[in-house]
C-alpha cells in the first residue's frame, strides 16, 4: 500500500471511521510527506495485468451512482502503454453504453483485477479517455488481438492515479475452465 492510494481512498469520513476503529495511526503513516509511490506500475503489476482475461470496471454516473461492469477478452487484452498508462479495446456488448456514457461526463474509473487461483487482487484508479474506432482505427486495431472475434468500438486509455494490492483474506479460490485444463484436471 502506498501514498497515491491513501490520498484517493482515505477521505475525511474514512479517516473518521479508522479513528473510531483504531486503525488510524497505522494507515495515517501512508499520508506522511515522506511516503511516496503507488502511481507507477512496476514489472510486478505489468506481469499481473498481462495475465488477466477480465476485470471489473467502475464508473460514476451523473446522478452519483457507481456502475460496475465486467470487461473480458483474451488473456492480456488490457495492455500496458507505459508505467502510468494502460488501455484496452472496448468490444461491442449489449449496446447500453452505460460505462461510455458515464466516462463522457466523469473520467474517473476504478478497476479490480482478480487472480482467483492465487487469491490475488489488484485495484487501479485512473482517468479514462475514449477514442472511437472511426476516429483512430490504427490505435483501436493495435489494442485488439487478431485472433479474438469481436467488434472493437473504441479504445479506452487509462492514466493511472493509484493502484493497490489487496491481502488474500476472503478471496475464494476458484478456477476457470481454461485454468483447469492447464492443470490437466479435466478429461
Amino acid at each position: 500500500m502506498a501514498r497515491a492510494f491513501a490520498e484517493i481512498a482515505f477521505t475525511p469520513s474514512v479517516r473518521s471511521i479508522q479513528e473510531k476503529q483504531g486503525s488510524a495511526d497505522s494507515y495515517g503513516r501512508l499520508l506522511q510527506p515522506e511516503v511516496r509511490g503507488g502511481d507507477r506500475l512496476t514489472a510486478r503489476e505489468a506481469e499481473f495485468i498481462a495475465g488477466r482475461d477480465g476485470f471489473y470496471q467502475a464508473t460514476v454516473s451523473e446522478t452519483g451512482w457507481p456502475y460496475v461492469q465486467f470487461r473480458g477478452g483474451p488473456r492480456g487484452f488490457l495492455k500496458i502503454l507505459g508505467e502510468t498508462q494502460i488501455a484496452y479495446a472496448d468490444f461491442r456488448g449489449n449496446r447500453q453504453y452505460v460505462s461510455v456514457g458515464n466516462l463522457s461526463v466523469d473520467d474517473r474509473v476504478s478497476l479490480i483485477l482478480m487472480d482467483y487461483p492465487n487469491r490475488r487482487r489488484l485495484k487501479i484508479w485512473g482517468h479514462a479517455t475514449t477514442v472511437g474506432a472511426a476516429e483512430a482505427p490504427a490505435m483501436v486495431g493495435a489494442l485488439q488481438d487478431e485472433d479474438y472475434q469481436a467488434l472493437s468500438e473504441r479504445a479506452v486509455i487509462i492514466t493511472i492515479a493509484a493502484f493497490d494490492w489487496n491481502c488474500p483474506q476472503h478471496i475464494p479460490q476458484r478456477y476457470s475452465l481454461d485454468e483447469l485444463e492447464q492443470l490437466k484436471l479435466l478429461d
